[in-house]
């Protein structure tokens, strides 16, 4: 059975990201999706509400696992015992940043590869840092995001 695994903050989770896995599914027969706890960054959302957050969108098949982790994304992959990695891309800048990261990994664990995924062009724009951005200065991000993330960012940025 070929797992997959989707790495990535989720801070918050985003229509794009919801694309790219249910678009990895076709190829994959599991996708764990893999929330990095990382402590330099500030998120929003804490690695337990980007994990329920995810399960709930995703709560239909048993082919998505929602985990997190922290440090070297190939440790965490060998700990698993999979050896692909799921990313998105988006743009030029993605490409750049995401090749980099690609090849440190196989660097890093030469039995690991990297299997990239166009984000679907409705949602080729859409970031979490952007839609963190619009949502705190009262913008309706509504339809680039599930509906509970929607609900749980109007209830964070409110309090």
């Amino acid at each position: 059975m070929t797992t997959a695994v989707y790495p990535g903050s989720f801070d918050p989770l985003t229509r794009g990201h919801v694309s790219i896995i249910r678009s990895g599914l076709v190829v994959f027969e599991r996708i764990i999706v893999a929330v990095l706890r990382n402590p330099r960054k500030d998120p929003l959302f804490s690695v337990e509400e980007r994990v329920q957050m995810i399960r709930e969108e995703f709560g239909d098949t048993d082919r998505v696992e929602v985990d997190f982790f922290d440090g070297l994304l190939v440790d965490y992959c060998r700990k698993r015992k999979v050896r692909v990695v799921l990313r998105g891309l988006r743009a030029v800048a993605d490409f750049e940043y995401e090749l980099q990261m690609a090849n440190m990994n196989r660097h890093l664990e030469p039995s690991i590869e990297t299997v990239f995924i166009m984000a679907n062009d409705a949602y080729f724009y859409v970031s979490s840092n952007l839609v963190k951005e619009a949502a705190r200065l009262g913008g309706d991000v509504s339809r680039l995001v599930p509906d509970s993330v929607a609900r749980r960012l109007r209830e964070k940025l409110r309090a």
